[in-house]
């Protein structure tokens, strides 16, 4: 090459950015040290005036088309680390499509050769520490033949460990305890992943296109690469930092309802369409669950090491120490800002190991039988707590939070709810003998939850409770008898949907059968079995214990008459939920109305039974009373003008319980018998049992 040549660079226009496709290029330290550090330092100086865009492209085109490994050379890659420190620091730089041009070759190069992730995050404070540690440099052995005599002089390629941290990353970390050193976009510490964050700031096209070059980066396939990424980069930090960032650029207060119609935010699109209503907080709140949504996607697609990584530093850093102490705070604002944020966060989370670090900080890990003294976790106390406070908006919101719960794939949730307190069936009275027929029944009298004033009260309910586990049900015989106790609970006296159309059993039966299904199929691998437990005569007789979650659920049940209606809605929208798991113990304690329960205990038909012997009191003493309950239900389905009325909770309340029972009527029907979870149902019948 000609002398004349020999800094083509600080030539103006585009003749030596082409020069990256001549044969003058060769591999050799000789001539890559001017060659590459002499374009960096004149984008450095940023002369002449819109050099610096040309040398990013210049390295970005260099980069992507010389086949020949480059950045294994320090001479190579110690230059592109200056130059991604010279991108602008904050978004909207004059630089930022060529920046994010030349991340994209960085990160497709790493995806091809994860061993070149040591080489591009190594900063200018790791190497001069690799340094002062000793630590020998070896050559990869796919560049050894290219060694030369001046490799010596300009420093082979110095090869970081991957199997370990590197003793210059050590060195690093120790210096630099706050977490705000790493992130404080300082030049010194300035590397691909900080300025793929950067970019992932911008308000253009150049945040989603940084955004996926982050997401092929964490993607690598080598353990070891990934493991350096998570050790020795600020990778995982510098995600949870910007989320907890955005977190606290919110309003510290915006309606739960505008919250819960914010949906559809996704990190490819994370703005709100424009149509819908605008409110204080809107943009905020969907840049905040834009970069949640995508720091699930990174954790679904990142490999293993990376994705438990950033799952747990999204657990430290963003459940506990930002979002916790709102959920625990004595405002009642504040409480229900973070409880509808904390709902819309599970409504869109998919990654398996973000919704395990999601349950544990929610429910805590403790998975023995509850009992009714006992400190549970302390969020989840805080949590059961909100679903009876004196607030009925906190009530709501906290169900609502539950209610998502139990629709995400995740055993333990149930499992920590309900199911821990149902093992060894300790609900079920022992020595009880099982009858021949369903005529071997109790008398309704000797039912310890039938008063003498409920009976006095006139109602006579036409299903009787007997004493048979419920094992003994198969056939169409035992699905009438279940789906009837239930139908035939409320009396007619209380009944007015017959008197509207579409209000019809047939309706929740067809509902009932898409969301079983839909249940069924996200249980399916977690092997629960088809049958319940023998009861073992040998083992010691425990004292029964509902759990808190369905103690909290029960109580509000059996005050359904004096709730308002939208808290009885969501009540009754929880239970029909846990009423649709197939596991045979829920079954059988939710969903039996024939159960012979031990002393002491209550089943949610029990709890019915209750309400309905308080209704029929409470009938006694309203005038008029059909005439009113059918102008309610009107009023309820927008077919009557929403007058005041006298008593009207009571009655809004006996809406909601003919709904409920004609609800969980067609949810044991498209149950019974006892499916296999992994099997199909035959298509639900029509028409009433």
């Amino acid at each position: 090459m000609k002398s004349s040549s020999r800094w083509p660079w600080v030539r103006q226009g585009p003749a030596w950015s082409t020069c990256c496709s001549t044969r003058s290029w060769r591999l050799s330290a000789h001539w890559a040290r001017p060659r590459w550090e002499a374009p960096c330092a004149l984008g450095q100086a940023e002369f002449p005036p819109g050099m610096r865009q040309q040398v990013f492209q210049f390295f970005s085109k260099v980069l992507a088309q010389v086949q020949h490994p480059l950045l294994h050379y320090l001479s190579v890659h110690r230059p592109v680390q200056k130059l991604l420190r010279l991108g602008g620091t904050a978004p909207g730089s004059v630089t930022e499509k060529e920046e994010v041009q030349l991340t994209t070759v960085l990160c497709s190069k790493i995806q091809q050769d994860p061993e070149l992730l040591a080489y591009i995050l190594e900063g200018k404070k790791i190497v001069g520490r690799k340094k002062a540690c000793g630590e020998p440099t070896a050559l990869p052995k796919d560049t050894a033949s290219h060694r030369d005599k001046d490799c010596s002089h300009d420093g082979a390629p110095a090869r970081p460990q991957l199997d370990g941290e590197p003793c210059g990353a050590q060195a690093l970390n120790s210096h630099m305890p706050a977490e705000t050193e790493q992130l404080d976009g300082g030049t010194a510490e300035s590397n691909l992943i900080t300025s793929l964050l950067g970019l992932c700031q911008s308000k253009s096209r150049v945040a989603l296109k940084a955004q996926e070059n982050l997401l092929l980066l964490v993607s690598v396939a080598s353990p070891a690469a990934a493991t350096y990424l998570v050790q020795s980069s600020p990778c995982c930090p510098a995600i949870v930092q910007h989320l907890c960032q955005l977190y606290r650029s919110m309003p510290v207060f915006l309606d739960p309802a505008d919250i819960a119609a914010l949906e559809g935010i996704s990190w490819r699109l994370p703005s709100a369409p424009s149509d819908e209503a605008s409110f204080p907080g809107k943009e905020a709140l969907a840049a905040f669950l834009g970069w949640f949504d995508y720091c699930d996607h990174l954790i679904t697609e990142a490999h293993t090491v990376v994705a438990d990584a950033l799952a747990k530093a999204v657990a430290e850093k963003f459940f506990m120490e930002t979002l916790q102490p709102q959920l625990l705070h004595v405002s009642e604002q504040s409480i229900l800002t973070s409880t509808a944020l904390l709902t819309a966060m599970l409504r869109q989370l998919r990654s398996p190991a973000l919704l395990r670090e999601a349950a544990a900080f929610l429910l805590g890990t403790d998975r023995q039988p509850e009992a009714p003294r006992d400190n549970p976790h302390a969020l989840y106390a805080h949590l059961i707590g909100h679903c009876d406070h004196l607030s009925d908006e906190i009530s709501i919101a906290t169900l609502r939070l539950f209610e998502e719960l139990l629709q995400k794939p995740h055993e333990g949730i149930i499992r920590s709810l309900v199911l821990r307190n149902l093992e060894g069936r300790p609900y079920v009275a022992w020595g009880s003998p099982e009858p021949e027929s369903y005529e071997d029944t109790l008398d309704l009298e000797e039912d310890p939850y039938f008063t003498d004033s409920f009976l006095d009260s006139g109602f006579q309910p036409r299903a009787k409770p007997r004493l048979a586990p419920a094992t003994s049900y198969d056939g169409k015989t035992a699905v009438t008898e279940i789906v009837n106790s239930f139908l035939c609970l409320v009396p007619e006296e209380a009944k007015t949907s017959a008197f509207l159309e579409e209000t019809g059993y047939d309706t929740y039966v067809h509902d009932a059968y898409g969301l079983f299904q839909e249940c069924s199929s996200r249980v399916a691998s977690w092997g629960w079995p088809l049958t319940p437990t023998p009861l073992d005569p040998h083992e010691p007789e425990r004292p029964f214990f509902e759990g808190h979650f369905l103690r909290v659920l029960f109580d509000r049940m059996s005050r359904i008459l004096d709730q308002p209606y939208s808290l009885n809605l969501q009540v009754t929208s929880v239970l029909s939920r846990l009423a649709l798991f197939p596991h045979p113990h829920i079954h059988e304690y939710l969903l039996d109305p024939y159960i012979s329960l031990a002393p002491g205990c209550r089943s949610l038909f029990s709890v019915l039974v209750r309400v309905i012997g308080d209704l029929m009191q409470r009938i006694q003493r309203v005038p008029q009373f059909p005439g009113k309950l059918l102008l309610v239900r009107k009023q309820l389905t927008g077919q009557a003008p929403g007058e005041q009325l006298d008593h009207q909770t009571l009655l809004q309340g006996v809406v909601v319980l003919e709904e409920f029972c004609k609800e969980l009527a067609a949810i044991a029907f498209v149950k019974f018998p006892l499916h296999d979870p992994r099997q199909n149902l035959s298509p639900a019948p029509e028409g009433q049992v």
